[in-house]
């Protein structure tokens, strides 16, 4: 059994950045990761020379300490790339973000008219509970709105009515953007929303690579990055882990440490704790719950099919809930000119029909899907893959927020244990805010003091959350799941 100064469970966003800065601070971890490649749901993956996100991640934030570590690790190798994007709605495509006259003249008179009416009633008798997500959304935007461009969606997303997700979720998510910062912007361009950027950093073959630099500075630096390791359970004594449990080509092996970062599911962390924790905390993470998501990426014999980035699909008729356009993200991702690569994103539970689906059977789903909307023949469709990602988003049901603070008041008691990240904490963050939490955790290792809980997507600049004031980062992850 060797000991480390550090332990990392998971080379995700967090962990890997908490590994960074350990190690340019002089201190030497090991990171722990179960698959065979970095980057979690961050990771690029690559098909017969293609390569392809697992949800599409730009590189944006307003947490300027972050910035620079991405400058820093990546420099060079960024791309600048125009954000276009549309949602395909009623046989339409709505330009997103929301342009005034292009919404008025496909929506027409009448529906514009009832939204306009919507609108102004809310405001003139808004609702006086604000418990869930429908809720939340229609004082703000009014119920016609709601049900034309938040309720199909976002249940596509999430497979729960929307009145079953909490509002907490939404005022995470979508806080400071309604209608009159949608006008603001189609009017005048006033565009202060994350969501509404109109450019975006990107690396050239996909955010995998800033993982895959990452870890080979972490071991420049002396650390360890492994792959391929199951952890199986995590041992702990008055009150401290003492080491890690974890099995690698068949064989067991232990690995101590004085402290410990965690970002794989909080859910598996409980279950691997040895004592177990009291059976309230069990039951607590058993009841937490998780959003699917697989991508079927489509190689087609064509050059350009659309100039988006990538489309929502609010149709309820189909399936796919977005549509990547690779090659449009950045051209050397696709090795063929003459040929595009799109990714069909479908949103789904480990336990459906669809999740089950042969990848024979979902490529032929991903092809036929592409052709009723009428953006290019099933015949153009060469070749195709099928990536699955379990645990893909943390579920804010009705119950998550009880689970999660008692699982919280355990995770307090083991001093030398700090969880980061989006499954880490259970929490919808982007990819920037779970590295301020890796950040975050490595500089409490190093003698400083954060509540690593207090950060999410409200407090965008990192000299706001020392100092603990609002933000204005705001992300429409009712339309974005990243």
């Amino acid at each position: 059994m060797k000991k480390y100064p550090v332990v990392i469970i998971g080379a995700g966003p967090a962990g890997l950045t908490a590994a960074y800065e350990l190690g340019r601070q002089g201190i030497k971890p090991i990171v722990l990761e179960k698959a065979n490649k970095v980057g979690g749901i961050s990771r690029t993956e690559t098909y017969k020379g293609y390569y392809f996100d697992i949800g599409g991640h730009r590189f944006y934030t307003k947490v300027q300490e972050i910035q620079q570590l991405w400058q820093e690790i990546l420099g060079a190798e960024f791309i600048k790339v125009p954000r276009l994007s549309r949602i395909y709605y009623q046989g339409r495509f709505f330009q997103y973000p929301l342009s005034l006259l292009d919404t008025l003249s496909k929506l027409g008179i009448w529906e514009s008219f009832l939204v306009l009416l919507s609108y102004l009633k809310v405001k003139w008798q808004p609702l006086q509970v604000e418990e869930n997500l429908e809720q939340w959304v229609i004082n703000r935007f009014g119920e016609h709105l709601y049900q034309i461009f938040f309720k199909t969606y976002t249940e596509k997303v999430w497979g729960i009515p929307c009145n079953q997700i909490q509002a907490e979720w939404a005022a995470q998510r979508i806080k400071g953007l309604s209608v009159k910062t949608v006008v603001s912007n189609a009017l005048f361009g006033n565009n202060h929303t994350k969501t509404l950027i109109k450019e975006f950093d990107y690396p050239v073959l996909g955010p995998g690579m800033m993982w895959e630099r990452c870890a080979q500075k972490v071991e420049e630096f002396g650390g360890e990055v492994c792959l391929d390791i199951n952890v199986l359970r995590l041992e702990h004594e008055d009150n401290r882990i003492t080491k890690v449990i974890a099995e690698r080509d068949g064989s067991l092996i232990s690995i101590a440490g004085d402290n410990f970062i965690s970002s794989m599911p909080v859910t598996s962390l409980i279950k691997f704790m040895e004592p177990a924790p009291p059976s309230k905390v069990l039951e607590a993470a058993s009841q937490l719950k998780y959003r699917d998501f697989l991508i079927v990426a489509l190689v087609i014999d064509v050059s350009a099919i659309f100039p988006d980035n990538w489309i929502y699909i609010h149709d309820p008729e189909m399936k796919v809930g977005r549509i990547q356009n690779f090659k449009n993200w950045s051209a050397a991702m696709v090795p063929d000119n003459s040929k595009t690569c799109l990714g069909m994103e479908y949103f789904c539970n480990a336990r459906d029909t669809l999740w089950n689906m042969s990848d024979a059977e979902l490529i032929e789903l991903g092809k036929q899907e592409l052709e009723n909307l009428g953006l290019a023949s099933s015949n153009l469709v060469s070749d195709g893959v099928v990536i699955r990602q379990p645990k893909a988003y943390p579920v804010y049901d009705g119950e998550y927020q009880k689970h999660l603070k008692a699982i919280q008041k355990f995770l307090t008691t083991i001093e030398n244990l700090q969880t980061t990240g989006r499954n880490g904490m259970h929490r919808y963050n982007n990819q920037d805010h779970s590295m301020l939490t890796g950040l975050l955790a490595a500089k409490n290792i190093l003698g400083e003091k954060y509540n690593l809980w207090e950060v999410n997507t409200e407090r965008s600049y990192y000299e706001e959350f020392i100092s603990k004031s609002n933000s204005t980062d705001n992300s429409l992850a009712i339309i974005e799941p990243n």
